[in-house]
This record gives structure tokens, C-alpha cells and sequence, in this order.
């Protein structure tokens, strides 16, 4: 079988590429790095190069479109938009499958809600507005048989190997005893390990009945129980301060101007939302199940990080 990922020296796409390799097939690789394991074909380039992309698709059984601009605002229209248009036209007649790796937040901001896979997009940000341009071109091109599709969206994806710090400012906060809770008790965290994402874009990829679907993949504890696994495994005392959340809105409106200030609206938006993102769809037509759960990957990331912050 013939695999190609974009993005494959990625966090996600990385674990991914190691998964089919383990498995004996063919990896083909896009990516401006050049650091990726030997075993596979590196094609070194990015998504407007249409040379390289139509030597990087060619005759594959599965591309996994798992590139992105997380940082950046002024690539993310080249990556996601440009580049998915770029990345259709040559893999239009030529592969089998696209698996496109998306994010919830296509959905925009959710407060108390169930989020289901019929749920409106309502992008909010440059990165979701951007990603849910490039899911809609997968869908035209697949509706016109261009190729197979299945799109998978993920709500935050977590793991040792991860780039964004936002978990880790939280274990730093609680080791310090500086996090307090907001609002009522009850809000969720929604995350999901890497792992697991893996673990559904390969059920994306093979599974017949996945075809133009769009799946959700979401995990979910109470932001108390999450917050006192980290605390566990720091071995301090579990955070017992709560302060209202019409308190701590206005802190972040007076002083969340100030780069010093730790807390913004979305951060707040964050711990306190009650939103479920639904799985029902995933699990009923995939099988699919969590191969790691939330309580033990939050564990692993702390062991990881405690060594990393002893070592520096």
C-alpha cells in the first residue's frame, strides 16, 4: 500500500507516518524538513510546488492532508486554502482516498452545547475560517469524483511531542499554585491524544463505509478532574481556589491588554465551557475506540514535561 502524508514531520503526521510504517507500507512524505525517518520517501517541498506534488501522490492508495499554519496568520490562506487547491488538482485521478485532517473548530466558539457532525460551521478565527475553506474544496472535488474523501475533526490534540504550550503553562500554574477554577463546577476540557487522532485517520483511510463522511473525535473529563490528575501527578495539593467568572471577564477586560497578563477571553472561554463534541457517528460506523484514555495520556505528558523541567 502506497501512503502519503503531508505534513508528515508534524506532530500528528509524524506518529502517523511511523503507524503505516510499522505496518510495511510504502510512506511518502511532503515537508520543508528534511528530518524524518529513513524508512521513508521524503519529497522535499511544500504545497505549491506542483512538480513535487504530482511526483508525492501519484498511484497512492491514501494521502492524509495533515499540513497547517498554527502560528502564523498571514501562510495560513497559502497553506490551507491555496495549497489544499494546489494539492486537489494534483491528486485529482491519481489516488485512491484524501483523508483530510480538520479541527472542531470549524464550529466556532461552544458554550453549552452537544456539537454533532451536523452542527453548523461557524468559524470564528483565521486558522478555522482558513481550514473550513480547505474542507469545503475536498468536498467539491470529491462530489465531482475526483477522488474519495473523508474528513476527521479533532478538538485539541495533546501529547509529549506537542508544540503548543498552552498545557504546559496549566501544569506550571498548578506546580506553582497559582490556577484557580472559574465560574461553577462542571466545566469540561475536550481533548484527545495523539494516538487516537492516528488511530482514526487510519480508520478514515480504510474503511469503506468512511467515504465522504465527515467524523468528529473528541475526549472529555470535568476541568476538576483534569486539573487534579495534574496536581497527582506533580504531587501538590489539588487548586481549592474559585472565583466568579463575571470577576475574572473583567480582569481580562481591564488587564489583558498587558502581554504579562496570563488569562485572555478564549483562554476563559476555555475553562469554563460545558460544549460535548459528540463521537456517537465515529464509534456506530467506524468501531472506532480510544486507545489511550484521556487520564493516562495526561499522565504520560506530566511525567514527560516534570523531566524535561528537571533536566533543564
Amino acid at each position: 500500500m502506497i501512503i502519503s502524508v503531508t505534513g508528515g514531520a508534524g506532530f500528528i503526521g509524524r506518529q502517523l507516518a511511523l503507524h503505516h510504517l510499522a505496518l510495511g507500507h510504502e510512506v511518502r512524505i511532503l515537508s520543508r524538513k528534511n528530518e524524518i525517518d529513513p524508512r521513508a520517501r521524503l519529497y522535499l517541498g511544500d504545497l505549491s510546488q506542483t512538480d513535487v506534488l504530482r511526483q508525492f501522490v501519484d498511484g497512492a492508495n491514501i494521502l492524509y492532508h495533515c499540513a497547517g499554519e498554527v502560528r502564523n496568520e498571514s501562510y495560513m490562506h497559502a497553506v490551507h486554502v491555496a495549497g489544499t487547491h494546489c494539492l486537489i488538482e494534483a491528486a485529482s485521478g491519481c489516488i485512491g482516498r484524501w483523508v483530510q485532517l480538520s479541527s472542531v473548530g470549524a464550529y466556532g466558539p461552544q458554550r453549552d452545547s452537544v456539537v454533532t457532525e451536523t452542527t453548523r460551521s461557524n468559524p470564528m478565527g483565521v486558522y478555522e475560517t482558513t481550514k473550513v475553506e480547505s474542507d469545503e474544496l475536498v468536498k467539491r472535488a470529491g462530489a465531482k469524483g475526483y477522488f474519495e474523501h473523508v474528513i476527521l475533526r479533532p478538538s485539541n490534540v495533546f501529547g509529549i511531542e506537542m508544540t503548543n504550550q498552552s498545557l504546559y503553562g496549566l501544569m506550571n500554574a498548578i506546580q506553582r499554585k497559582r490556577f484557580f477554577f472559574m465560574g461553577k463546577a462542571g466545566a469540561l476540557a475536550n481533548y484527545i491524544h495523539v494516538d487516537n487522532v492516528v488511530a482514526a485517520l487510519v480508520l478514515c483511510g480504510n474503511q469503506q463505509t468512511a467515504s465522504g463522511n465527515l467524523y468528529n473525535l473528541s475526549d472529555q473529563i470535568t476541568l476538576e478532574r483534569f486539573v487534579a490528575v495534574i496536581a497527582n501527578e506533580l504531587d501538590v495539593p489539588m487548586p481549592d481556589i474559585r472565583l466568579p467568572e463575571w470577576f475574572v471577564r473583567g480582569l481580562v477586560g481591564i488587564l489583558g491588554r498587558f502581554p504579562s497578563f496570563p488569562l485572555t477571553s478564549s483562554r476563559v472561554n476555555a475553562l469554563t465551557g460545558r460544549s460535548t463534541y459528540s463521537i456517537k457517528k465515529i464509534q456506530q460506523e467506524l468501531g472506532y475506540k480510544h486507545v489511550i484514555s484521556m487520564e493516562a495520556g495526561l499522565k504520560e505528558l506530566v511525567l514527560a514535561w516534570k523531566s524535561r523541567t528537571t533536566t533543564i
